[in-house]
């Protein structure tokens, strides 16, 4: 008795001083946020090797997956060798198919964009002196013919170029140094970035040489400090993650794929410039839920513009059809139901993570709301059930209280009872 008194104590005592440590913990981060997010920021610059490895590692995953396997039914089976040593043999190939795999993705959207984009962006540079030429001559015989408007033009082009002298000589000269400094920053940072790169191939491979022990490290870490069934609910919950994670990320890329193959395509048949840069940018852009088909069409546009304006039309209207294709009939066959998530919160999300995150945030905003959602949307099922309360929403609809009755409850709807 005396001993359950003390371990009962005990606990109370540890409960307390963890829920000590958190307040402080959640007060220091508050007052000093801008202080934790630095601090944040340098360790995911130390880290960023291993997010890009984790990144690759999980999505070359299938692949690594599906060659080991493969393989490993081909030794053991009709070349008869030892499990042991067929395992061993099948894992390393898995690996370093799955790798060359990804490089010989990479090599051949650049070996097909690179050059068509370079051509599109030479014919740019070499189009526009002429067209500016053009708009130039016609701007001048509008204002030839129009004295009124030749003032305001006058007026307009004196403000713009006094504006500019001013910006020169007080903004751009005096900063110069910092803009050179910036611009080494860029190169640096871009150094930084290939290093990470390569290092973070590296890291992918020994994950995926690893991925079931990390797995079997992880489950053993989590029934350890976890009862069974929340340990289960864990795992559970774990499955979703990836499902919804690998569910959208997958399908979006081939979405946005057969979306610029589309835009391609249509733009060679009615013989528009630019068509594999415009194509690059529409499909990238593509990859972004809601947003990504205005963010792509507006470059896109303002570069046909520079050709020919009823062509930058024509593309209007062809990226507008490409959008409602896409969000009515492609990306629902692709990517079906896979978030949950209504119209309203794939906004919120892309919105929320787009300006927390950027780029990235808004294309992985979807799925990470999605599992927030869900873990809600479970946990107040749970606290319902527990209370022996409805956890059908529709029961909620415009109800006024919840009313004990017996050993249940009755749902009041604007003055109406329900059993």
């Amino acid at each position: 008795m005396k001993d359950d008194s003390f371990h009962k104590y005990l606990f109370i005592s540890l409960a307390g001083a963890v829920g000590i440590i958190l307040c402080i913990v959640f007060f220091f981060t508050l007052f000093r946020f801008k202080q934790v997010m630095e601090g944040l920021g340098t360790l995911r610059d130390i880290l960023m090797p291993f997010i890009y490895g984790a990144v690759i590692a999980y999505l070359l995953t299938p692949v690594c997956n599906f060659v080991e396997v493969r393989l490993n039914g081909l030794l053991t089976g009709r070349l008869k060798v030892k499990e042991e040593r067929a395992a061993r043999f099948s894992a390393a190939m898995g690996i370093g198919l799955s790798l060359l795999f990804g490089f010989f993705i990479v090599y051949l959207l650049l070996a097909m964009v690179l050059p068509q984009v370079f051509v599109s962006v030479r014919g740019i540079v070499e189009v526009l002196p002429g067209n500016v030429v053009k708009w130039s001559d016609w701007i001048q015989q509008k204002l030839a013919d129009d004295e009124v408007l030749a003032n305001y033009a006058e007026q307009f082009i004196n403000t713009a170029y006094k504006n500019m002298q001013t910006w020169l000589n007080t903004k751009l000269l005096p900063n110069m140094q910092v803009i050179v400094s910036g611009v080494s920053a860029g190169l640096i940072s871009a150094l930084v970035a290939v290093k990470n790169i390569v290092i973070g191939i590296f890291a992918a491979a020994y994950m995926m040489g690893n991925r079931r022990k990390f797995a079997a490290q992880g489950k053993k870490l989590i029934y350890s400090f976890a009862k069974v069934p929340v340990a289960n609910g864990i795992l559970d919950e774990i499955n979703y993650i990836n499902r919804v994670f690998g569910g959208f990320i997958d399908g979006k890329l081939l979405d946005s794929l057969i979306i610029g193959i589309l835009c391609f395509v249509v733009m060679n048949l009615l013989n528009m410039p630019y068509t594999m840069l415009i194509s690059v940018i529409v499909g990238v852009t593509n990859i972004i839920p809601f947003f990504g088909p205005f963010i792509g069409a507006i470059p896109c546009a303002l570069i046909m513009l520079t050709a020919s304006p009823i062509k930058c039309v024509y593309f209007l209207i062809l990226i507008l059809v490409l959008q409602q294709v896409d969000g009515n009939f492609l990306g629902p066959k692709i990517l079906g139901d896979s978030t949950g998530l209504s119209s309203f919160w794939v906004l919120f999300s892309i919105l929320l993570f787009g300006g927390l995150m950027g780029f990235v945030g808004m294309v992985i905003g979807v799925p990470t709301f999605a599992v927030i959602y869900d873990l809600i949307k479970k946990y107040s099922n749970w606290m319902l059930r527990k209370k022996k309360l409805s956890t059908d929403t529709s029961v909620y609809e415009e109800l006024s209280s919840v009313e004990p009755e017996g050993e249940g409850f009755r749902y009041v709807h604007n003055g109406e009872q329900q059993e």
